[in-house]
C-alpha cells in the first residue's frame, strides 16, 4: 500500500509570534522542526491580508526546508505573481474572504474560471504542483480535473465539525468517500484537510485512496502541551 503523507501547516505560529509584533516563534524553526520529525510537506497560506505568513517567512523557509513548501494561494494577479517568483513544488488555490477568521470552504471553481485555468497553466509551466481546494462533491472534482488540476484536497471541515460535537457525521463521510472514489478514478491525486483532530484523522484514514493530509491548527495547538515531535509522530501513526 502506498505510504500516506502528512503535510504540516505552520501558519499559527505564525499567528502567535504576529499577536505580539515580535520575531519569536520564528516559522522557519517550526518548518525544519517538522521536517526533522516526519513530516512529508510544509504548508504556509500566504493570505492577502497577511496575518500570518509573510513574503520573509516564504523567502526564508522555501530556501532552507528539503521537503516541499506547499504554499496556499488565492487566485489573485498578486499570488500568482509571488509564486511564479518563488516556485515552491507545491501550491494550493483556495478561497479566500478578508474577514473570515479561518477558509470556510471550498473554491467556486465557476467564478472567474478562465482565470483560475491560467493561473493552473501558468503555475504547472513553472513546475509546481497544483491542487485545488473544493467541496467534497462530485460537480467539483469534475471540474477539477477539466481546469487540468494536478490534485484536489478535499475540505473536511464540515466533517470534522460533526465529530468534535459528536454529531451523525456518517452523511458528510460518504460523501467525502465518494468523492475520493470518484477523483482516483479521474485520475486526480487526493488529499484531505481543514478541521483535523486524531479523532476526525483516524476515521478518514479508513477511506482508501487519500494520498495527502495536510493538518495545522490542532496540531499547532496540541504540540504546546506535549510537543511538535510527539504530536507528529501520533498523526503519523493514525494515517499510515
Amino acid at each position: 500500500m502506498p505510504k500516506i503523507r502528512l503535510g504540516v501547516n505552520i501558519d499559527h505560529v505564525a499567528t502567535v509570534r504576529n499577536a505580539r509584533g515580535e520575531d519569536y516563534p520564528d516559522p522557519l524553526r517550526a518548518a525544519l522542526q517538522a521536517e526533522k520529525y516526519g513530516a512529508e510537506s510544509v504548508t504556509i497560506h500566504l493570505r492577502e491580508d497577511r496575518r500570518h505568513i509573510n513574503e520573509s517567512d516564504l523567502k526564508r523557509i522555501i530556501t532552507k526546508l528539503r521537503i516541499p513548501l506547499n504554499l496556499e494561494i488565492a487566485a489573485t494577479k498578486e499570488m500568482l505573481k509571488i509564486a511564479l517568483k518563488r516556485k515552491p513544488p507545491f501550491i494550493c488555490i483556495v478561497p479566500e474572504k478578508r474577514k473570515e477568521i479561518t477558509t470556510e470552504g471550498g473554491l467556486n471553481l465557476n467564478y472567474r474560471r478562465k482565470f483560475l485555468a491560467t493561473i493552473i497553466k501558468k503555475l504547472k509551466k513553472n513546475r509546481s504542483r497544483v491542487s485545488l481546494f473544493i467541496e467534497p462533491n462530485l460537480k467539483d472534482i469534475k471540474d477539477s480535473k477539466n481546469l487540468n488540476a494536478d490534485c484536489v484536497e478535499i475540505h473536511t471541515g464540515k466533517f470534522c465539525n460533526l465529530v468534535n460535537k459528536n454529531k451523525n457525521y456518517k452523511k458528510e463521510f460518504v460523501k467525502i468517500k465518494n468523492a475520493i472514489n470518484y477523483g482516483n478514478k479521474l485520475g486526480l491525486e487526493i488529499h484531505a484537510g481543514h478541521g483535523l483532530t486524531y479523532k476526525s484523522a483516524r476515521i478518514l484514514s479508513n477511506i482508501q485512496g487519500i494520498k495527502e493530509f495536510n493538518i495545522g491548527h490542532f496540531l499547532v495547538g496540541e504540540s504546546i502541551f506535549v510537543g511538535l515531535e510527539r504530536t507528529i509522530k501520533k498523526f503519523k501513526n493514525i494515517i499510515k
